[in-house]
């Protein structure tokens, strides 16, 4: 794996810019949630999962998703692990060829992911899943540096604030030569560079109990994202 990738993780999970935030995370997991009473709880900010043997040139797929859940990956200490979103991201991953398998519950249950990474632009879980402007600021520099060493041919952006994260690192890379798209389900722009992004709906409970994102819905994201690589290639 690259060195530089594993350097940035160890950066991320030490950080303590956010006090609210590493507060938070804290409590929670001294309380914990009495389905998860007998787990040690992570607990800390967490780190992009990043795929085996990552090389230098990897122009895979980026996923950007919001933040941990406090009750998912701040217990686990994976990205979108534990909770149900993930449920729904490792299954389509899995379909789509990315993930060696469809579930992620704890961190050695044998997941691995190729041509794929995943961040977010938060690495702390943050109460009521809303961290505040200041603190996905605070990460931004990770985001970054993620983007630089990942070097990802299509990105994928698991909502609206994962969108506008995008964004904001096009604008700052002078990726766009027109305004942002608007966020949207199915959402897409190719940048200066080539590069492509993608928009869809958070997998949250929130978007799958209601049918605002189907399984289908989601899928053809990953449809396209395969898509769009496959031309890189």
């Amino acid at each position: 794996m690259v060195e530089p990738l594993e350097n940035l993780n160890q950066q991320i999970v030490t950080c303590a810019r956010c006090p609210r935030l590493r507060e938070w995370c804290q409590n929670v997991a001294r309380e914990k949630k009495r389905e998860f009473m007998n787990d040690d709880y992570w607990g800390r900010p967490v780190p992009n999962l990043l795929p085996v043997q990552t090389q230098p040139g990897d122009r895979g797929l980026l996923i950007i998703g919001l933040a941990p859940a406090a009750h998912g990956a701040n217990r686990t200490g994976r990205m979108f692990t534990g909770d149900r979103s993930g449920e729904w991201l490792y299954r389509a991953l899995h379909k789509a060829g990315f993930a060696n398998q469809a579930t992620s519950r704890h961190l050695d249950d044998g997941l691995t992911l190729s041509r794929c990474a995943i961040t977010a632009v938060c690495h702390c879980a943050p109460p009521d899943n809303k961290p505040d402007k200041l603190e996905i600021a605070n990460c931004q520099e990770y985001l970054t540096q993620t983007i630089e060493f990942f070097k990802p041919q299509v990105f994928l952006a698991l909502g609206q604030i994962a969108w506008n994260g995008l964004m904001d690192y096009a604008k700052a890379h002078q990726m766009l030569s027109h305004k942002p798209v608007k966020f949207a389900h199915g959402a897409s722009i190719t940048f200066n560079d080539g590069r492509h992004g993608l928009a869809s709906y958070h997998p949250s409970q929130q978007n799958t109990f209601t049918g605002r994102l189907t399984e289908s819905m989601f899928d053809s994201i990953f449809q396209e994202t395969n898509r769009l690589l496959a031309i890189a290639d």
